[in-house]
């Protein structure tokens, strides 16, 4: 249980470290380059080896293109979760990019033809209606917002997807490969952006890339360990509600953001879709 405890307090302090970052940070691709060079780093340690191109490994090929597609989402989902929180505060976007597990999960049903149970169908349609609730906000840059919220729900959804690929395809001796191909990838993407755009590196887009780097990672690898010791049904539950409550309650408690009724509705219904999602 104190595995999945510290994945959700990483996942928690990804967000709140990213809200905190606003406010010091100018150059946003540059810190996302530091924060995936320490994702990196600490994913090649976890792999227990330094042969990092197992060229003879089976499937080495697959791991690698996989992994390279999913740096391209983990990047287009962080970019996404920044602008967000800006535009929709730390709580609707962390709630979005929880419920992402609607892409896996679709994915699960129409390409590995597996059946939900009816409680993951009342699950979907009860986010779809909180999508729609959101988006038929009245008041200007609502809708804006909202496209925004879906575009962060798709991209983190598409990343969970990428696992569960891994999972049904890929060679299970390179799952810790696969995690260090698309970290790494991301990091190429990101300083490819910043030459492009000519980003210098400033002290303060260094400090947080490498601070959000830490619980980034390390929110993925405490979450896998934990599924060692805690049946899935719970933990994956758990993990996703807590995460959802304690950015909520920071999300107040530090930031004083408040909610309109209509997000206030829209935040019970995703809840509830949530939890009915992963039991």
């Amino acid at each position: 249980m104190i595995y999945l405890i510290l994945a959700v307090i990483c996942s928690v302090l990804v967000s709140v470290i990213m809200r905190v970052s606003g406010k010091y940070v100018r150059n946003d691709i540059s810190m996302l380059a530091c924060n995936y060079l320490m994702c990196t780093v600490l994913a090649a340690i976890c792999t227990g080896t330094w042969n990092l191109l197992p060229i003879n490994a089976d499937r080495f090929s697959f791991s690698l293109g996989l992994g390279g597609v999913s740096g391209i989402l983990y990047l287009s989902s962080f970019i996404l979760l920044q602008w967000n929180v800006r535009k929709n505060g730390v709580i609707l976007s962390s709630m979005f990019m929880k419920l992402g597990v609607m892409v896996p999960t679709l994915m699960a049903i129409f390409i590995f033809r597996e059946v939900p149970q009816l409680s993951q169908v009342i699950g979907l349609v009860i986010a779809l209606g909180a999508i729609l609730l959101i988006n038929l906000e009245k008041g200007s840059g609502k809708a804006a917002s909202g496209i925004g919220l879906v575009l962060l729900l798709l991209t983190g959804g598409g990343t969970d997807a990428t696992s569960k690929v891994y999972e049904e395809l890929g060679a299970a001796p390179l799952k810790n490969h696969f995690l260090l191909y698309t970290f790494f990838a991301a990091f190429l993407l990101c300083l490819a952006v910043c030459l492009v755009k000519k980003q210098k590196l400033r002290g303060s887009d260094l400090g947080f890339g490498l601070l959000i780097g830490i619980p980034n990672y390390c929110s993925a690898r405490f979450l896998l360990l934990s599924l060692a010791d805690v049946p899935a049904v719970i933990a994956y539950p758990t993990y996703s509600v807590a995460s959802i409550v304690l950015v909520t309650l920071a999300g107040v408690a530090l930031f004083r953001e408040k909610l309109s009724r209509r997000q206030m509705l829209s935040m019970a219904l995703i809840f509830a879709a949530l939890i009915l999602l992963n039991v």
